[in-house]
């Protein structure tokens, strides 16, 4: 297979894997403040994107997938609130352990990789444009 065509597989699978991990934030900052149903429960755990790389035997080139969808276990915030449907008998209520800054860092550094990706798509889409022309020509 041709370096043209292997680079296209490449951003191809950046750009999809990309888009998974822009999902899995996005639904990470939607249940920031998502809390348990039944008093002293647990509220919405953050998720985490773990990426694999697997030689594409065809091209002879790394791609990248989404590995897993993984929980993040850290401790969940504690906040005093005892009116609060999920709260606890002592009054406190488990907040999900998503700190939105992380996630808005995460999505721009998702987002980054996703446009660098299309870009070399582009790039590729031209390489080849210019290629029919130059054949046209002769």
């Amino acid at each position: 297979m041709d370096p043209l065509s292997a680079s296209l597989k490449v951003a191809a699978s950046g750009l999809q894997a990309q888009s998974e991990r822009m999902q899995v934030v996005s639904e990470n900052l939607a249940n920031a403040k998502s809390t348990s149903d039944v008093p002293g429960g647990d509220p919405y755990r953050r998720k985490l994107v773990n990426f694999t790389s697997e030689l594409d035997r065809a091209s002879h080139a790394n791609l990248v997938s989404v590995d897993s969808v993984d929980r993040d276990n850290s401790e969940f915030r504690v906040e005093f609130d005892p009116s609060h449907p999920a709260a606890d008998s002592a009054g406190y209520v488990k907040m999900p352990n998503v700190n939105p800054l992380i996630e808005m860092a995460d999505m721009r550094d998702a987002n980054r990789s996703y446009q660098a990706n299309l870009q070399v798509l582009k790039q590729a889409r031209d390489l080849i444009s210019m290629t029919i022309e130059l054949m046209r020509s002769r």
